[in-house]
């Protein structure tokens, strides 16, 4: 197992914060609106920068959704700011109708994710938003594991043209992957290479697969871990790559297990290589109050849960072999 270390925490949304300052500074026609959150979603220093190209919009997300689409039309990339639940699930209609639907240049970049948020509960929490903006046509879907990468991200969805739905969280997390990285979209990141199973994980559950990878190295099993930080669209031929040679896979998210990165795999695997697999992910479920450890552990989708999960897909593939 490939040993990850780190020097530093911190939330993936002050990655977005230093991403959109550099996307600002390398492409004038770079704009960001805000929906009331400015310190929560690290705004401050792109304002402080460009005060003049900064819009708050105050709690009117649907109207700041239909805003972000108009300025497209004069050749400006809009960069709306929010909640993740507030920027999917309160104005679906909006990005439906106005941005996806018209293929409006707009980049919806979505914090405090999935259970992470904690202490605000299941009203704010949200774990339905990649399922819902994975269904619209045209719109790619970016979920990255730590700073750096979050970083990356908004960089590199500023040079594309197209909806882009970024997703990004609350909690300090492990920075482990490099300050310098090109970020391809719909390109997956090798994590380890492994020949035993396959672990296909997204955003804050990349790292706890780094730690699942180190306790099953210990028991001697050798698990390919991959980050698939774009949902949509998925990197089908990694995919197939890596459950070619393992054949079983574990997918984690912080989602729900419904129409999440899991249903996006088992698409793949049962149109072209059928071969067991277990998902790390909210069981059909709202959240509830916690810290953001606790709700990890409760809902299942730390390291612990996914050694399970791997015990359990290697279980099913050696009873496969067997009766052959």
């Amino acid at each position: 197992m490939k040993k990850y270390t780190f020097t530093e925490k911190k939330d993936t949304r002050s990655g977005f914060g230093a991403g959109l300052l550099e996307a600002g500074r390398r492409n004038p026609n770079v704009v960001a609106l805000c929906a009331d959150l400015v310190g929560s979603l690290k705004m401050d220093a792109f304002i402080k920068e460009f005060p003049e190209r900064f819009f708050q919009i105050g709690i009117a997300e649907a109207n700041m959704m239909g805003i972000a689409a108009g300025l497209t039309i004069g050749g400006k990339v809009p960069f709306t700011g929010t909640f993740a639940n507030f920027s999917t699930g309160r104005v679906y209609d909006q990005i439906r109708q106005s941005i996806a639907y018209s293929d409006k240049n707009v980049k919806i970049c979505a914090s405090h994710a999935g259970l992470t948020l904690g202490e605000d509960g299941a009203t704010h929490q949200i774990l339905e938003d990649l399922g819902m903006m994975k269904m619209l046509p045209g719109m790619t879907v970016i979920n990255p594991c730590d700073f750096n990468q979050t970083k990356a991200a908004t960089i590199a969805v500023a040079e594309h043209h197209g909806p882009v739905y970024l997703r990004f969280g609350r909690p300090v997390v492990p920075i482990f992957t490099p300050d310098n990285q090109e970020f391809v979209i719909g390109k997956a990141w090798m994590v380890n290479e492994g020949a035993d199973v396959s672990i296909f994980a997204t955003g804050h559950l990349v790292w706890e697969a780094i730690l699942a990878g180190e306790q099953l190295a210990e028991m001697g099993i050798d698990a390919e871990i991959i980050n698939i930080h774009t949902i949509k669209p998925l990197d089908v031929e990694a995919v197939l790559k890596s459950v070619a040679k393992t054949r079983c896979v574990v997918t984690a998210e912080e989602h729900n297990r419904l129409g999440g990165l899991g249903d996006s795999i088992a698409q793949v695997l049962v149109q072209n290589d059928p071969v067991p697999q277990e998902y790390v992910a909210v069981n059909d479920s709202f959240g509830e109050s916690g810290t953001p450890a606790q709700l990890m552990t409760k809902y299942g989708l730390d390291a612990a849960h996914i050694v399970k999960a791997v015990q359990k897909v290697m279980q099913r593939k050696n009873a496969v072999v067997a009766a052959l």
